[in-house]
């Protein structure tokens, strides 16, 4: 079967500590080339590429001299703060010689959660990739220790695939794919080419971590590839160090496992809003913009809206009405309720100087709405 990756046009890469630090001895700057060149290339043919970065604590223990993982907290988080100067610089110089611009950007599981932060997240991710700049997205560990306690940023991984709307994710390791058993315990384990994401028995297989520089394992990335799957996009987990593995995967060979997707992403985006059955509030429309809305797949404008009910937030998932009362759409509002009534039949221009400054031109983007 041909690689997933082969029609995705935006594709998150997640990479493990192990393999982005050579196993524990410092940053591997061949490695981390090697990803840069195969990332410039697919960006290069028109693909939008975002990269999630493991290493930070891993780094920051060799620069610190610490041959073994400490166990308190505040430590480790030291360890990352060290580590991720180190992790970003050498993103950014690999990146560069391939002619890309690289961006950093520290994210926590709490970001994604608020409706605001996630909001806001996610317009400077599709932002950046607008501009042909490509995000390096590791875990805020100095301030939080998510991934300390529970993974290895497999979970980010598969929660930033939500956010940009991936089509694909890709979780670089240092295991070929997944087998039915523990390949180190049992040599005859099967491999499994292809699954299903979000089947039970895929955990069943899973064992623990494997690797005492990483806090991963086969089970988190299983369970990273079932979170993906809720908004559509497939998950192919790999060996990092195959040669060429991006290039080849998105030109449709098949390497690895392949947990795909049971619902399309525009179906799952849909569900996903249709779940919401608490709306914060509603905004009536004129003619003009139902047409646009129905019709030509356009953006909610500001200029269109003649009515705001309820109090709702930047972030909620609110309800658009047609002037009888009838919900043609509903969507994530990217102004709250009081903003709505001051920039209600104003045009986007102006919402500047009404508000003292502008979040964007759209009171619901398109990628954000669905229609009844």
């Amino acid at each position: 079967m041909p690689s997933v990756l082969s029609g995705a046009r935006r594709i998150v890469v997640k990479v493990g500590s192990s393999l982005v630090t050579n196993d524990g001895r410092g940053i591997d700057a061949e490695a981390i080339g090697n990803w840069s060149r195969q990332l410039a290339t697919l960006a290069r043919q028109g693909r939008e590429l975002v990269m999630v970065s493991s290493g930070a604590i891993a780094e920051g223990m060799k620069r610190l001299g610490w041959a073994t993982r400490p166990r308190e907290i505040h430590e480790l988080q030291a360890a990352a703060a060290v580590g991720q100067m180190g992790l970003a610089q050498m993103y950014e110089t690999k990146l560069r010689e391939q002619g890309m611009g690289s961006a950093q950007v520290l994210l926590t599981h709490a970001d994604l959660a608020d409706r605001e932060r996630y909001l806001n997240a996610r317009s400077t991710l599709l932002t950046l990739l607008s501009l042909n700049v490509i995000p390096v997205i590791n875990e805020n560990d100095t301030v939080v220790n998510d991934e300390i306690k529970f993974g290895d940023n497999d979970t980010l991984g598969a929660l930033v695939a939500n956010l940009v709307e991936a089509d694909a994710l890709v979780i670089l390791t240092d295991q070929r794919g997944l087998y039915a058993a523990d390949p180190r315990k049992d040599p005859a384990a099967r491999f499994i080419d292809e699954a299903q994401a979000g089947d039970p028995q895929l955990e069943r297989m899973a064992g623990g971590a494997g690797s005492s520089i990483g806090r991963g394992g086969m089970i988190t990335k299983i369970l990273a590839a079932k979170r993906a799957a809720g908004s559509g996009a497939s998950t192919v987990i790999a060996w990092g160090r195959e040669p060429d593995v991006l290039l080849r995967l998105a030109a449709g060979e098949a390497i690895g496992t392949a947990l795909v997707a049971r619902t399309p992403k525009l179906a799952a985006r849909k569900q996903w809003m249709a779940d919401h059955l608490q709306l914060r509030g509603a905004v009536t429309v004129d003619a003009g913009a139902v047409v646009k809305l129905r019709e030509e797949g356009k953006s909610l404008l500001p200029i269109g809206m003649t009515e705001v009910q309820g109090d709702f937030v930047r972030g909620d998932v609110i309800a658009v009405r047609d002037a009888a009362g009838q919900e043609i759409a509903r969507g994530l509002a990217n102004y709250s309720a009081a903003e709505a009534r001051l920039i209600a039949r104003r045009a986007s221009s102006q919402i500047e100087a009404l508000l003292g400054y502008a979040n964007e031109p759209e009171m619901i983007h398109r990628d954000n709405l669905v229609l009844a």
